[in-house]
């Protein structure tokens, strides 16, 4: 289990780093806009990837 999480935590940091490197200027961009969103904006998001990262594990491990 414990390779798993680690696996998956690794993915997450490719892919959390893939439009840093490949876009700097549209990231900030995009980063800028995020930092203009209201806190209640922000937490929809979370929990918006939240649902949809646990919808998939459900579909992916059922």
């Amino acid at each position: 289990m414990g390779d798993i999480l680690l696996a998956a935590l690794a993915l997450m940091l490719v892919f959390e780093g893939l439009m840093p490197f490949m876009n700097p200027t549209r990231w900030r961009q995009v980063f800028e806009q995020v930092l203009r969103l209201s806190d209640g904006q922000i937490r929809f998001i979370g929990l918006s990837s939240i649902l949809v990262g646990l919808l998939l594990l459900v579909f992916v491990a059922g």
